[in-house]
Order: C-alpha cells, then sequence, then structure tokens
C-alpha cells in the first residue's frame, strides 16, 4: 500500500514539473507574468527532478541558464543517492 501512495505521488509530482516548464515557457513566449525558478526547483526537490528535466528538454526551456542545466541533474542524482540509502536501511535492513 505504501509503495502505491509513493509511486502516485511521484508521479503526480513529475507530471506537475512537467507542465510548469511548459507553462512557464508558454508565458515567455508572451511575455506574460512567469513562474519563479524558486517555484520550479522547489517542484523539482519535492520529487520532480524527472519531470522538470523533461520539460527542459522537450520545451527547450531553461537550458541557457547553467543553475538549471545543471541544477536538476544534481538534484535528480541526490534524490537516486537518498532513494538507495533509504532501500538499503529500511526496506532490506541488514541483520
Amino acid at each position: 500500500m505504501g509503495y502505491v501512495i509513493l509511486a502516485v505521488y511521484l508521479l503526480g509530482i513529475n507530471l506537475v514539473s512537467f507542465f510548469l516548464m511548459g507553462i512557464d515557457k508558454s508565458k515567455a513566449r508572451r511575455q506574460k507574468w512567469r513562474i519563479p525558478e524558486k517555484t520550479l526547483f522547489t517542484f523539482a526537490l519535492l520529487g520532480g527532478s524527472i519531470g522538470a528535466i523533461l520539460g527542459m528538454r522537450i520545451f527547450h526551456h531553461k537550458t541557457r541558464h547553467w543553475y538549471f542545466v545543471w541544477g536538476m541533474p544534481c538534484i535528480l542524482l541526490a534524490q537516486l543517492a537518498l532513494a538507495g540509502v533509504l532501500y538499503q536501511y529500511i526496506v532490506s535492513p541488514v541483520a
């Protein structure tokens, strides 16, 4: 049951991150109010880094900003490392 909740959460947060990138790109093209960069990074930090990276690639958005180009993959790597540690010590603890 817990895995299902986690999977639904991660799917949702990644979809939101992906669409935030697309919405922000659309607003940038129309010179409208933009989504703050802090918000984009917050959603990535909350588990949506894959969606943010895909959004960057598909919408060609924020690809000239070094802190996005390097920051989003770093967040993803940190999240994968944390998931590995949690898996090792919580899901399959050493007896």
